[in-house]
């Protein structure tokens, strides 16, 4: 498969998508925090000091996949049509984040979703940090894609 964010002289670009035409598009990112079990009890019972962690997190997420385009050189500034984030609370020592991200237009939303999974990720870890040093973030990865010529993908 070619590369489509070099020129002929290997400098990055951002690709032209002009003349791609439009689809319905969404991606699925998936992640996880993984902290001690008393730092998940405590977000669980909302006794966080900064506050309703996962409430945050949420909100930073759909704000980080809307800016996707100012935080990663090459993606194209995109008219989202939704952003979505949920939060599964693993007992004993993790919590699970989704994203899915929408849009009818020429190209897809992988780095918009897998943006909002790594800002929502680094939010929960901001607001715990006072009692939890130890917090992992990882296994970060695409679940699924929609849409354009490349169709559907499940990981």
């Amino acid at each position: 498969m070619e590369l489509t964010h070099f020129d002929d002289e290997g400098r990055a670009r951002m690709v032209d998508v002009s003349a791609k035409a439009d689809s319905d598009r969404l991606a699925v990112a998936r992640g996880k925090i993984k902290m001690q079990p008393e730092t998940l009890s405590r977000i669980r019972s909302g006794q966080i000091a900064k506050g309703d962690v996962l409430a945050v997190a949420q909100v930073a997420g759909i704000m980080a996949a809307k800016q996707t385009s100012s935080l990663i050189p090459m993606c194209h500034p995109l008219l989202i049509t939704e952003a979505k984030l949920t939060f599964h609370l693993q007992e004993p020592d993790e919590v699970l984040i989704e994203a899915g991200v929408k849009l009818h237009g020429k190209t897809g939303v992988e780095m918009e979703a897998l943006t909002a999974v790594s800002v929502a990720a680094l939010v929960i870890y901001d607001m715990c940090k006072a009692i939890d040093k130890t917090m992992t973030i990882g296994e970060i990865y695409l679940a699924e894609k929609q849409g354009g010529k490349s169709g559907h993908y499940v990981r």
